[in-house]
């Protein structure tokens, strides 16, 4: 078993290997994973204001800056 304080061990390489592994083992059970009620509402809401012309799409990088920095 691979322990947090094992990971600063581990290469670049290994380290996206092993979450590889671990993508492919969840989504091979993922049909028991339900996601919560309140993303569902989220996807709604951001789908309103879309339709509305309150919010534009972001460019996936520009977002991730923006998460990154607690801005929205």
């Amino acid at each position: 078993m691979i322990l947090a304080s094992d990971l600063p061990k581990l290469s670049r390489v290994e380290k996206l290997k092993l979450m590889e592994l671990l993508w492919t083992d969840l989504a091979s059970s993922a049909d028991g994973l339900e996601s919560p009620e309140w993303h569902r509402s989220e996807v709604l809401d951001a789908e309103k204001r879309y339709l509305a012309g309150e919010e534009q799409p972001v460019d996936w990088n520009v977002a991730k800056e923006q998460l990154r920095s607690g801005r929205r």
